[in-house]
């Protein structure tokens, strides 16, 4: 089984990025922001839905996006049994179209997960899925591995894919699960 066979890992339950909650990160942005206006927010590679009914709890319009076909199940069950209203899609954010331009795109473990060859696909995916001036909230996984997923990255790296189509508003060390202490980087970014 490839390691980029993500169907098939959820089936072998072969989910080492499953934490079985949200975000830490994310958890704080949105309990110290609860005044920003609520709008659609996008979850790409949302697995099994955490960091979506996450944005739906704080009163966002919340969608989660994934390729594989089981986390899409898991996370509409884990969201309906939750009494949450989102909305989940399989979908390839890279090569598909925006089912819709959202206000906001969240980004935890997709760009990490996929091939650093594709990460210009990436930024040219969140600029088609973003209305202009849209937000860009992420969650980068800061580690130096080249033999993946995950892949890591630095910041000199995102501000160079970045900077061309989106403005840095913040960046910050966000508190993080355990095993990632001091390991991620959360940037805020808007759309030009």
């Amino acid at each position: 089984m490839s390691d980029t066979d993500w169907e098939g890992r959820y089936l072998a339950n072969d989910m080492p990025w499953e934490k079985g909650e949200a975000s830490p990160g994310l958890v704080d942005f949105l309990a110290t922001h609860s005044a920003l206006p609520r709008g659609a927010v996008a979850v790409p590679g949302c697995g099994t839905g955490h960091d979506v009914r996450a944005w739906a709890r704080a009163g966002f319009s919340a969608f989660g996006f994934d390729l594989a076909p089981s986390a899409i199940g898991l996370a509409r069950e884990k969201t309906e049994g939750a009494g949450l209203p989102a909305a989940f899609e399989q979908c390839d954010f890279l090569g598909g179209e925006a089912p819709q331009h959202f206000d906001w795109l969240f980004e935890h473990t997709l760009f990490c997960a996929i091939d650093p060859a594709r990460r210009d696909e990436y930024v040219r995916a969140a600029m088609r899925w973003l209305k202009p001036t849209g937000q860009f909230l992420a969650v980068f996984y800061m580690i130096p591995d080249t033999d993946g997923p995950p892949f890591g990255t630095n910041r000199d790296e995102i501000i160079t894919r970045f900077s061309p189509g989106f403005e840095l508003l913040q960046e910050w060390v966000p508190r993080s699960y355990p095993n990632r202490t001091g390991l991620e980087l959360m940037m805020w970014w808007q759309r030009r």
